[in-house]
């Protein structure tokens, strides 16, 4: 298959965009690991960053080596690397989501005894969350092995007997459990992400409406740091929320033959995963921090 300029075009963007997301993990799990060899332990936080660092970095490999494998060899089998996508894909939105509730537990100033117990118990259960996301993420290899066969069948059943009505319905039902198995497996946790920003940002206004009563030096000072935290949480809610959007778009609209818009898809959905892991960079000191050492060392070279 030869690709047309246009389609070569946004294949360089994607490219560009999957090798900077890439680095982007490469540079939050090297600066997090010289940390933890350093002072011998890492906190809640630091260790979803380390795992979301190292998702990311599995999850844009295998959508690399996807898209380019089956575009130009489409006669291929290439569904395990679609499995493998759709597991660290799964494994992203749960890491995300779990550091969205560390983020809302220890920050929020709700006096709910649920929030009090998970303020005192979160140190001890991180790693345990971490280990229950990784599990619950195991269950879409199975899901996504059998759609993946399925799919293969069904396209082989296609060509040998031709499109008639019984092959074109047995390929909308396949379709639409499809969509409804992503639907289910990614809202789950979109929603738990979606409930824990919208109560910080609750909290947060709460407490920003409560200081402005009180116009000290201090208190100015204060306010200004929850104003920026409010606008970031705003930012990272938007992010996440056209993530999730795109990547079910894309699973309605792109199921079993590249389109020449396909590549403008991937192009668009990773602009917002690099965006996404941008954000994250710049909410952490610690990756602040190495970011900058990065960029100083990049310039004296």
């Amino acid at each position: 298959m030869i690709p047309n300029p246009l389609t070569v075009f946004f294949m360089i963007i994607y490219l560009l965009e999957s090798l900077t997301i890439i680095l982007q993990s490469s540079l939050i799990v090297a600066v997090l690991s010289r940390e933890w060899i350093q002072v011998k332990r890492l906190s809640p936080v630091d260790m979803i960053f380390i795992s979301l660092g190292v998702c990311r970095f599995c999850q844009q490999w295998s959508s690399v080596l996807f898209n380019f494998c089956s575009y130009f060899n489409p006669s291929s089998v290439y569904w395990y690397m679609s499995v493998f996508w759709e597991y660290t894909n799964t494994l992203t939105f749960w890491l995300t989501t779990l550091l969205a509730v560390v983020y809302c537990v220890k920050i929020s100033s709700f006096t709910h005894p649920i929030f009090l117990w998970l303020r005192w118990r979160i140190l001890r259960l991180v790693p345990w969350m971490l280990l229950g996301s990784l599990l619950i993420s195991c269950v879409t290899i199975v899901f996504s092995t059998v759609r993946n066969h399925s799919k293969i069948q069904l396209l082989s059943m296609m060509q040998s007997t031709g499109n008639n009505t019984v092959t074109e319905r047995l390929k909308t039902f396949v379709e639409n459990i499809l969509i409804s198995q992503q639907l289910v497996v990614l809202a789950i946790p979109f929603l738990l992400f979606l409930a824990s920003t919208v109560l910080l940002i609750v909290s947060l206004t709460q407490h920003l409406g409560q200081m402005q009563h009180h116009h000290t030096g201090h208190s100015n000072s204060s306010m200004k740091i929850h104003s920026t935290a409010l606008r970031f949480l705003a930012f990272f809610l938007i992010v996440f929320t056209s993530y999730f959007l795109s990547i079910i778009f894309c699973t309605m609209h792109i199921l079993w033959e590249m389109e020449s818009w396909f590549w403008v898809g991937e192009t668009i959905i990773y602009a917002i995963v690099s965006i996404h892991s941008t954000s994250l960079m710049l909410s952490s000191p610690k990756l602040k921090k190495g970011l900058k050492v990065s960029c100083c060392s990049l310039e004296a070279a």
